[in-house]
């Protein structure tokens, strides 16, 4: 893939931009009769995590470090397992378009590899920037002709590690060599051979010469290189000693250091709620992203076997599936008819139920004179593809209820129907949750007599069979684990007009700007003087930790940017970093945990000047907080797979918080799914 324009992604950002979030919740639930608040049942079990041995974990930044970042390694060992582990998630292909960053497609590491698991050079670039930096190397990216590839530093040089088309060119000292070291040695070979460069049917000519080992006497560099197979191919053969030749022979401008910028932020956070059934499968269903929101190819791995053509090279790495794309449904069927169920309401209001007054419909306004709202969030790990609501109204006579949809924290709500007459309904949200990993629904119900007596939510959404915790022939150790108990509020959207109808925007989350223009959020200030990006953030209980930064451009060394937070409602900030120029571009972000206990509502605030351009190119905010009736409760935990044609199935009870068990396969399964639910 070819890099992108470097002008059109100068031109994303600004300076200034408030984000205010207001959120509630249903924090005051009336206990049962003889219960107290603190004996309840949990409304909501969070971050459920089952593993296999035989799978690493990359559920977030720091659970990749831990599954691959050790103590004593030096920084040759940590950025050649970045190699690795970046090769074992990620296929290139046809990159999925969520319109998030200015690129469009993914440039976040733990997204790609539990969401998608492929994606194109440039998101390989990116996230190869980000892990490095978060295991404590430099790194950055070069776009060079046709390709992007990303470098990274130890012993006080640069080094190559291309995790798309899965190479690095050993030097015969050992070491690896940078991407102008490999520019030097193939110019030095066009100097010497005549005629061959920007000749791309000459070179491969040259390549196919010898029964396929032409190509070995080219530059002596690219020939020692360990990943071309007999006929000069790349590990997954679709692009091979020819192409690497006009990738690095100079032309079109090229290399030129490019920042390709990354998002950081998501992590998998699995919350359960009774009624509420999570299952990724091991196969795919036909749906991918691309498709179902009509934008760009279908990737070849939708199809492709694992073992077999382009991903032949994938066991290798030990991959386990039988194909890439995974597809999911998530199933959250509201238990209306017990009034528990309102610990799991993100908002309830002058609602009760049946259960509580003997009267109506499993749930109705307590005083019909006024509506009732019920508020229900659905946050989800994984991309969402399609949404249907089911309802079974009850309409009392002139009343009807209102189901309204918010994908920007509760400060907008889109009609979605009006239900006037009783019985079964299904509301279509497709068009509004694709691209979505959150979104509240919310019900209003008015008039004597108007209720709901069901409530159904299903979705399905898109996951990397890559990532989920495969079994394999003989004994799986399966750990499960329960907790933090912790939501997270987000604050991302895209600043682009390509997003423009499509994703939600930054704008979307009513930023106040000072100096700055929507699009793109780029400074207009100019003259010394600073401009302010504000963004305010609230979470329904206690915030734990804010974590938050950009893809930032500061162009003039005497451009920068000044991260401040404030937990005093905007009266006083503290600044925990600064970054400055010259940089066309940068990526930074970072933790902040010392939050003020009972803290509910913070401002990030990036404080910023400019001589020349200084933007904010795209930017994520999450915002960590203690999760509303939290708790544990047992999970049921259902694994589904074959042995030689016939079904196999563990179900398993998880008790306690933390628990290890063992699966034995006596023949390699095909695995077919994993279910998580609530045990009754």
């Amino acid at each position: 893939m070819a890099p992108f324009n470097e002008e059109r992604a100068i031109m994303r950002t600004s300076s200034l931009v408030v984000f205010a979030v207001v959120l509630s919740c249903a924090l005051a639930v009336q206990p049962a009769r003889g219960e107290t608040a603190a004996t309840q049942p949990a409304g909501v079990v969070g971050h459920v995590k089952v593993l296999s041995d035989k799978v690493a974990d990359v559920s977030s930044i720091e659970a990749w470090k831990k599954s691959f970042i050790k103590d004593g390694m030096t920084d040759k060992d940590k950025a050649l397992t970045i190699f690795r582990s970046k090769v074992m998630f990620h296929y290139q292909d046809a990159p999925p378009a969520e319109f998030l960053t200015e690129m469009d497609c993914i440039h976040d590491a733990i997204k790609e590899f539990n969401v998608y698991g492929y994606g194109m050079c440039c998101c390989a670039s990116a996230i190869v920037e980000c892990l490095a930096r978060n295991a404590g190397l430099e790194a950055r990216a070069w776009g060079i002709n046709g390709h992007s590839v990303p470098e990274v530093q130890w012993d006080n040089a640069w080094h190559l590690i291309d995790t798309s088309l899965i190479n690095y060119f050993p030097k015969p000292d050992g070491q690896i060599a940078s991407v102008q070291e490999i520019k030097a040695a193939i110019s030095e070979w066009y100097d010497k051979n005549p005629g061959y460069k920007g000749n791309g049917a000459k070179i491969t000519e040259f390549m196919r010469a010898d029964g396929w080992t032409g190509w070995k006497k080219g530059p002596a560099l690219l020939a020692a290189c360990p990943f071309y197979d007999g006929g000069g191919f790349w590990t997954a053969r679709t692009h091979g000693w020819n192409s690497t030749m006009q990738e690095y022979d100079g032309s079109n401008g090229t290399p030129f250091p490019f920042e390709y910028g990354y998002s950081q932020g998501y992590e998998v956070n699995i919350q359960l709620r009774p009624g509420e059934r999570l299952t990724r499968n091991w196969f795919n269903t036909g749906l991918h992203l691309n498709g179902v929101a009509k934008t760009g190819g279908e990737p070849g791995c939708l199809k492709e076997k694992i073992g077999n053509g382009f991903m032949a090279y994938i066991p290798k790495y030990g991959d386990l599936t039988a194909n890439r794309i995974g597809s999911g449904k998530l199933e959250y069927t509201v238990p209306l008819a017990d009034a528990s169920f309102l610990n799991g309401a993100w908002k309830a209001e002058n609602l009760v139920s049946k259960a509580a007054d003997k009267n109506g419909p499993a749930v109705h306004a307590k005083d019909p004179a006024q509506p009732g709202v019920l508020e229900i969030r659905m946050p989800c790990s994984y991309v969402y593809l399609s949404g249907v609501a089911e309802l079974n109204a009850v309409i009392g006579e002139g009343g009807k209820i209102r189901a309204l949809f918010s994908d920007n924290n509760g400060l907008d709500w889109k009609d979605v129907a009006t239900i006037e007459k009783s019985g079964e309904q299904k509301l279509d949200l497709q068009a509004l949750v694709v691209r979505r990993y959150d979104y509240l629904l919310r019900l209003v119900l008015y008039g004597k007599g108007t209720g709901l007596e069901s409530l159904k939510l299903t979705h399905a959404f898109q996951c990397s069979q890559r990532a989920l915790p495969a079994l394999d022939k003989g004994a799986n150790t399966i750990t499960f684990s329960a907790g933090p108990q912790e939501g997270t509020v987000t604050i991302q959207g895209s600043s682009t007009e390509g997003g423009k109808g499509k994703q939600i925007e930054l704008v979307d989350f009513h930023p106040v700007l000072n100096g700055v223009a929507p699009k793109y959020m780029r400074d207009e200030v100019y003259g010394g003087k600073t401009a302010d990006v504000t963004f305010s953030v609230a979470t329904p209980k206690d915030m734990i930790r804010l974590r938050f930064g950009c893809h930032y451009r500061c162009r003039d060394k005497d451009d920068k940017w000044d991260f401040r937070v404030s937990f005093d409602g905007g009266k006083t900030f503290k600044s925990v970093q600064t970054v400055a120029g010259p940089t066309q571009g940068q990526t930074k972000y970072l933790t902040v945990s010392e939050v003020p206990a009972g803290t509910k509502e913070a401002q990030v605030r990036f404080v910023g000047s400019q001589r020349n351009t200084t933007c904010i190119l795209s930017a994520r905010i999450d915002a960590d907080y203690v999760l509303p009736c939290g708790g544990f409760r047992p999970v049921k935990v259902t694994y589904a797979w074959e042995e030689g044609g016939l079904e196999k199935q563990d179900v398993h009870v998880a008790k306690q918080p933390n628990e290890t068990y063992t699966i034995n396969c006596a023949a390699k399964p095909l695995m077919k799914s994993i279910a998580l639910e609530l045990a009754d």
